[in-house]
């Protein structure tokens, strides 16, 4: 009887073996995503969705939690070709769950890239940036080049949203200037009829039809019906704008007609009812599997208890404890939508958050910018009246104007400086330096200072910090100007001391030690915090007495976060204060490059009888220059706007071009990229009141060789002149 049982349970056994590899030759999940791209190609989306839906479900089933990853995808990309958008986002958003985010995938970067897509589709172009970010950082991890120019057709379509129109137009301008293979043919005719909008929404009608007609043409060998039907009714609107009523009309007619088709396809894709019981489909299966796993643990049961009483007893736990799980699970499903409800809340409030922040940056940035232009004019005219000898009398008064100009432009950079910062617009450098040297050279520029309040100024630089490091000295200069002219400032007849620490250097990186200590006025403990808030000072007194704008050590400890570090501040009343903090570099054995220091004029030789052009629309700034480029023996010649500039310098020979960037019409960016098609050599500097959203790079890009900022400092003014000239 015995050997009667262990016999039947081992025929069992092999049989079931048996069985499920046969199976699995079938059920595959290569099987099913087969099936389903065969029915994709068809158009058979109903069909597609069903076998993707079976792939998710076998993956699931046999704990293979890649290809659940992947085939989710797939669900989320039909979804996505059938335009069911928040269907598409809830399947990426689970793809991506099931990845591991530690590791870049593909996978993860399509599912970032169609999550951006979907966005878009849904006008919410903020989300939609912050997914194509990730999607692109992905996919220079991975190495993948092939779609850099799909998320940059997308990024400029959000700038062109946003209002930033010369971003878009770079962007777009950028794509279409690339040459033509089958990859780029589809993204090179969106850009043209994304170019063929801006200019139509600047009422140039026929550059507008000449980029649309472009587009149309790349259009047939892409045959995107979608991307034609945009297109054409683009054609149409133009037409309509020149009057041209019956090629309008003619447009119009195909547009409506495509428009039409597109939606019978759409149908055939998978109609609403097909989609419905595909959705119904789903629920279906679901329950159907929950049933056959009762079902199985029945049948489990029913055998289980031929064996032993004992193994019924185990399954009968089993049970119960299923049962649990089953019931913990509604618990958790509830919870979760809870937790994505809390989480929707959460991010409508973000959103809203930064839109004030980043109203609040546009307009500090837009005044900052607006007072470089009178500012220009005030600092301009001192310096042009202290040249020309004025009576004793009046220079008082001139050097009292002087002084105020620069303090209003030091004030508005550091405007400008905070919303670069708090806008993300701060880029961190990695250059070799010498640390030892830039402090010293601070110690040298501030000697006069610590002078006048009759301080003592010293350095302790540890000798054991190697010469050469890698990190930002820009900001790091920044940081230790500003803590610096604020001890000396606030110190009379004491001592400053810097003091610089190496804390560690393991595998060349390196920890170093900063501290600022004075034994000046010190900060009342009540405002050890707030002192680093922006305006403030203490109180009112001590900016009364001693002056400055409150941000200077805002700026600081914003540029010692950026910079991976923390500031810490320590001070008694009347006994001094001490500022300190950590930075990480690199240790390098490569030499520190050397700088070459601005031209300095010496005399008037260097610039006398060159011929220069200066386009600029501001009478008085047109004066201003003028002025000063004629002390030096310049010969001047004044244009107002871009279109005539080009003429000019199309039929004359210039040293020299100083080119402002806003203008009438076109602006100097656009005048110099058509003043390079035809003259690459004569030197073109941007006069530019330089705002949040421009900066150099920016400006080089267009063909500029350099940038000289409003307001001007009359020494850098014929500093980058004689440099270029």
């Amino acid at each position: 009887m015995r050997f009667f049982l262990a016999y039947f349970i081992l025929i069992s056994t092999l049989s079931f073996s048996q069985k499920k590899n046969l199976n699995e030759k079938i059920d595959s999940v290569a099987y099913y995503s087969n099936l389903s791209k065969n029915n994709t190609v068809e158009n058979k989306y109903k069909n597609a969705l069903y076998y993707t839906q079976k792939g998710i479900h076998f993956a699931k089933s046999n704990n293979r939690i890649d290809d659940q990853a992947i085939q989710t995808f797939n669900l989320g990309k039909l979804y996505y070709d059938v335009k069911k958008y928040d269907d598409a986002i809830n399947a990426f958003n689970k793809s991506l769950s099931l990845t591991d985010l530690s590791q870049a995938s593909n996978t993860q970067a399509y599912n970032f890239y169609y999550l951006g897509m979907c966005y878009m589709q849904k006008k919410n172009f903020s989300t939609a940036k912050i997914n194509f970010d990730k999607a692109e950082s992905l996919y220079k991890t991975l190495k993948i080049n092939t779609t850099t120019d799909l998320i940059n057709l997308q990024r400029g379509i959000i700038y062109q949203a946003n209002g930033k129109i010369d971003l878009a137009a770079y962007i777009f301008r950028k794509i279409v200037a690339k040459p033509d293979y089958p990859a780029i043919l589809n993204t090179k005719a969106w850009a043209l009829y994304q170019m063929g909008t801006i200019e139509m929404l600047h009422n140039r009608n026929n550059l507008a039809l000449n980029y649309f007609n472009k587009a149309l043409e790349l259009n047939t060998k892409t045959k995107n019906l979608e991307q034609k039907s945009e297109i054409l009714l683009a054609l149409s609107t133009v037409h309509e704008k020149m009057l041209d009523r019956n090629k309008a009309y003619s447009f119009l007619k195909l547009h409506t007609n495509l428009k039409e088709s597109i939606a019978l396809l759409d149908n055939e894709k998978l109609g609403v009812d097909d989609y419905e019981k595909f959705k119904e489909s789903e629920r279906l299966i679901e329950a159907a599997k929950k049933n056959k796993e009762i079902q199985q643990q029945e049948k489990t049961s029913k055998f289980s208890k031929l064996i032993s009483i004992l193994a019924i007893a185990l399954i009968s736990i089993l049970s119960l404890l299923s049962l649990s799980l089953y019931k913990n699970n509604i618990i958790r499903t509830r919870s979760n939508q809870l937790l994505e409800e809390k989480n929707k809340e959460l991010i409508l409030a973000k959103e809203k958050a930064e839109k004030a922040s980043n109203a609040r940056t546009e307009f500090l940035s837009t005044v900052s910018h607006e007072l470089r232009t009178p500012l220009n004019a005030i600092n301009g005219i001192t310096h042009l009246l202290l040249e020309e000898k004025p009576k004793k009398s009046q220079m008082h008064y001139l050097e009292s104007l002087q002084f105020s100009g620069n303090y209003l432009t030091n004030f508005i950079n550091d405007i400008l400086e905070i919303n670069k910062i708090d806008s993300s617009k701060a880029q961190v450098e990695n250059t070799n330096f010498n640390l030892k040297l830039l402090i010293e050279n601070i110690q040298n520029s501030l000697k006069e200072l610590a002078s006048e309040n009759n301080n003592y100024f010293h350095l302790e630089i540890d000798e054991n910090i190697p010469d050469y490091l890698i990190g930002d000295p820009t900001k790091l200069s920044q940081i230790l100007m500003n803590l610096i002219n604020n001890a000396l400032k606030f110190t009379h007849d004491g001592s400053v001391c810097v003091t610089t620490k190496l804390i560690s250097l393991e595998d060349k990186k390196t920890l170093i030690y900063f501290e600022v200590k004075d034994s000046g006025i010190g900060i009342p403990e009540d405002k050890l915090v707030s002192v680093f808030d922006s305006f403030s000072q203490g109180s009112v007194d001590i900016n009364r007495k001693y002056g400055g704008t409150g941000l200077g050590l805002t700026i600081v400890r914003k540029l010692v976060n950026i910079l991976g570090g923390e500031i810490q501040l320590e001070s008694i009343v009347n006994k001094g204060s001490t500022f300190k903090f950590e930075l990480p570099f690199e240790e390098t054995e490569k030499p520190v490059k050397k700088v070459d220091k601005k031209i300095k004029l010496d005399n008037d030789l260097s610039l006398i009888n060159k011929k220069i052009l200066v386009v600029e629309d501001n009478k008085i700034n047109q004066m201003i220059s003028k002025k000063m480029l004629e002390n030096k023996g310049v010969s001047c010649e004044i244009i107002d706007n871009g279109e005539d500039a080009i003429e000019a310098i199309r039929n004359n020979k210039f040293d020299m071009i100083l080119m402002d960037v806003h203008l009438p019409g076109i602006n100097g960016t656009i005048a110099t990229e058509k003043i390079r098609k035809f003259n690459t050599k004569t030197p073109i500097i941007a006069l530019t009141a330089i705002s949040l959203n421009e900066n150099r790079e920016m400006l080089l890009s267009y063909g500029m060789n350099d940038v000289i900022t409003k307001p001007f400092v009359p020494d850098d003014f014929y500093s980058i002149i004689s440099k270029h000239i």
